[in-house]
Formats: structure tokens, C-alpha cells, sequence
């Protein structure tokens, strides 16, 4: 098992392709060594685009690797549009909107969507929420406690995995019957092109259009019976006489779901590996949980850097780094790499929880598409390792990861543990 430090090595800079698929496969020294190269070498790098079947060849795109060109452009939404799509690939509005809900969107139907939206993150709606993070954190404890007596197990499939699951299936209303299905589905959308999930176009449409008449399914109930859930507080709130549409709430429910499990999944999963090499970070945050808490949870969201990329477009002449760009240009934000930029975090490749927490660009770097859900994942990552702390204290790593076949997501699918 690899305990030690990041081991970063130089990549030549024309030896560097982020449209190869090949290049996401290729060891984690390999990849960030490249993410360090661009930063320093070239840090808005045009890169050509791969075919993505059935759709047209793109006509390539600027990597933005450093953390000053990620924030101007996540910060100028007006300058760099998402509705053109935040993935790589051009895809028709319909599907982008489909998948991606507000996130492909621009004002003013982004502002409308998201402020429907955000009626049903009222303090009011987060407060039921706390109440029970706790007890689905507490049950899943006592569950691994109970049916692992050797103390080991999948630490990804125990417990990182179904504690955002099982937190939003109890904030939408869905059964917990239905929790093995919809788990199914986030995987195949997160990990379309991992064999282990599906690994084609065509199981992602599938299981995507599944999902999304399952939520109109839904959506419908709650709009005609409705019940003390989230999914009620969505369909029923209005702005301006406006409410979502069983469309728009079937896309968002896609979102929620999906986005709602992935941070908190892969963070949780990547700090249990970040505090097993690191004990002395470990030992001082459980030390003093409260007070270190909030910078601890954000590093290890910075360290992980779950959503890798997004995309935006250049809606005029402009330039980003000192590089001209003509109206349509694509930008590709890469998180994951402006997360590591050691021109903002001193020592970028080491673990340090007392970190300024506000710095990370995990949840995105400020604008109207920061993550609407980063305190609940905040709140969620807490006490999840509030519950290790007190109950499984030497709960540690004891493999390596099997990694997400992923361009997008930086995943762990499997990871052994121990305590």
C-alpha cells in the first residue's frame, strides 16, 4: 500500500493530453506531476477534443490549471456562459439540461430555477436535516460494528457510500426500498465510462431516463398528496406564481441526487486515506473536533477535489492569462489542479488542516454556480468522522484505492479498511 507523500516528477509539457483517456488511467504521481507542469509551464493550455459518439467533434478547448484564471472565470458569468454546457463535449441544450438541470443554465432562467429551488433549503428544511445526519451517522456505525466481527471491510461501500444516500433519500421522501436502485443509478452516471458501472453512452441514457421518470413519478405524488419532505417543499414553492415543472423537477432530482452523493461519498472516502498517512493531523483534529472541524473537512474537500472540472464559454472577445480568445471559446475550470496551485496554498501536496478553509475551490470557486449544497456536505462530513472519532478512533486504511475510470470525478469505488 502506498503510505507515503505525493511523489512528483517532470512531465514534458508536450507529452501532456487531458482529451486522452489514457491520460486519466495513468498513475496519481503521473497526474498531478502534469497538473504541475501546465501550472507552471503553460497554465491556459489549448488542448484538441477526442470524438465523443454520437456527437460532432469539438473544436478544442483552454485548460485553465491555475487557481487565480479558475476564479476570474467561475466569478464572470456574464464573460463565460454554462449554458453552452459544463461538459467538455458540445451536447444538444436539451440533454445538457437534462443531466445538468441549472447547472447548464444561464440567467435569468438560471436565477429563476435556482431561486424555486432554493425554497427548499430553508433554514426551516436544513434544521430536519440535522436532526437526523446524526442517526443515519450513528446506525451505519453501529451496523459496520455488528456485521464485520473481523473489523474489517469496503470502507466506500459501508459507510461512505450509503450515508449521503440514505441523508437524501430521507430529505426527498423515497423509500428505503427504492435506496439500492437509485444508488445503481448515481453510480452509472458518475462512472459512465467505468466498465465496472456500465462504461457506455447507451447504459447512461438508460438508467438516466430511468431515474428521471422515477422523480416525475415522484414529483407527481407529492404535488397531489403532499407529505414533510423535500420533494413536497419543491414541487409546491413559488416565485413569482412560478413553480418547477415535473420536467424541471425530474433534471434537478437527477443533480441532487447525483451531486448530493459524490461530495460527500469521495470526501469522506479520501479523508479516512488522508488521516491514515497523515496521523498527525488526525491526532489533532480529533484532539479538538470542534475547533478544527471546519478546516479539516475543507481540506480534505480541497485535497480530493471531487468535481475535477467544469466547463464555461466565452461569450466575446476576451482574454484569460494573457491568451486572446474570440467569442465561443471553451474554458475548462480544472479544480483539481488550481486546488494544488502553490502560488495560493504554501506546500500544496501536504495534508494541513489548519489551512485557511475559505481558499479551496471543491465546491467551486464563488459565482452564481457554487455548489448550493456545500454546507450540507459540510455538516454530513462532520459528523461522519465526529462518529469515527468516538467510536472506531483507529479506523485506518489498508489498501490502495480502486480508482473511478473517470475524467470528471475523482472517486474511490473500493478501499479496504480496518479497526
Amino acid at each position: 500500500m502506498t503510505t507515503g507523500p505525493m511523489e512528483l516528477f517532470d512531465v514534458p509539457l508536450d507529452e501532456i493530453n487531458l482529451s486522452s483517456p489514457e491520460f486519466w488511467t495513468k498513475p496519481r504521481d503521473y497526474r498531478e506531476s502534469a497538473f504541475r507542469t501546465l501550472r507552471t509551464k503553460s497554465p491556459v493550455h489549448f488542448f484538441e477534443e477526442v470524438e465523443f459518439p454520437p456527437f460532432p467533434l469539438g473544436p478544442g478547448y483552454y485548460a485553465l490549471t491555475g487557481y487565480e484564471d479558475v476564479w476570474h472565470v467561475s466569478r464572470n458569468p456574464s464573460l463565460f456562459c454554462s449554458g453552452n454546457g459544463s461538459n467538455i463535449a458540445d451536447l444538444p441544450v436539451e440533454i445538457n439540461e437534462f443531466f445538468g438541470s441549472m447547472i447548464n443554465m444561464d440567467d435569468p432562467k438560471h436565477f429563476r430555477l435556482r431561486s424555486i429551488v432554493s425554497k427548499g433549503f430553508t433554514p426551516k428544511q436544513i434544521a430536519r436535516v440535522e436532526d437526523y445526519v446524526r442517526d443515519i451517522a450513528t446506525k451505519l456505525v453501529d451496523e459496520l460494528i455488528a456485521n464485520h466481527p473481523d473489523r474489517s471491510c469496503d470502507l466506500v461501500q459501508e459507510v461512505a457510500a450509503p450515508l449521503p444516500l440514505r441523508i437524501i433519500c430521507e430529505m426527498m421522501g423515497i423509500p428505503a426500498e427504492d435506496e439500492k436502485q437509485i444508488f445503481a443509478w448515481t453510480n452509472t452516471i458518475l462512472g459512465g465510462g467505468d466498465p465496472e458501472y456500465g462504461g457506455t453512452f447507451d447504459k447512461l441514457m438508460a438508467d438516466s431516463l430511468a431515474m428521471f421518470q422515477y422523480a416525475n413519478a415522484l414529483g407527481e405524488s407529492r404535488l397531489a398528496d403532499p407529505k414533510d419532505d423535500l420533494t413536497s417543499a419543491l414541487m409546491h414553492a413559488e416565485v413569482d406564481g412560478e413553480r418547477l415543472s415535473p420536467a424541471e423537477f425530474g433534471s434537478f432530482f437527477i443533480l441532487l441526487v447525483v451531486a448530493g452523493n459524490e461530495t460527500t461519498r469521495n470526501a469522506i472516502s479520501h479523508g479516512v486515506r488522508l488521516l491514515t498517512h497523515n496521523p498527525d493531523q488526525r491526532d489533532l483534529w480529533f484532539s479538538d473536533f470542534d475547533k478544527h472541524s471546519r478546516g479539516a473537512v475543507d481540506e480534505i474537500v480541497r485535497y480530493a477535489s471531487p468535481v475535477i472540472h467544469f466547463r464555461r464559454t466565452a461569450t466575446e472577445d476576451t482574454v484569460v492569462g494573457g491568451v486572446k480568445m474570440p467569442k465561443g471559446t471553451k474554458v475548462v475550470m480544472f479544480y483539481a489542479s488550481a486546488n494544488f496551485d502553490d502560488t495560493v496554498f504554501t506546500d500544496p501536496y501536504r495534508f494541513d488542516i489548519t489551512r485557511d478553509p475559505t481558499k479551496q475551490v471543491g465546491f467551486g470557486a464563488g459565482g452564481p454556480h457554487f455548489c448550493l449544497g456545500a454546507n450540507l456536505a459540510r455538516r454530513e462530513i462532520t459528523v461522519m468522522f465526529d462518529e469515527i472519532r468516538r467510536r472506531l478512533p483507529n479506523l485506518h486504511v489498508t489498501s490502495d484505492p480502486s480508482w473511478l475510470q473517470s475524467s470528471f470525478i475523482n472517486g474511490i469505488k473500493h478501499i479496504q479498511c480496518a479497526w
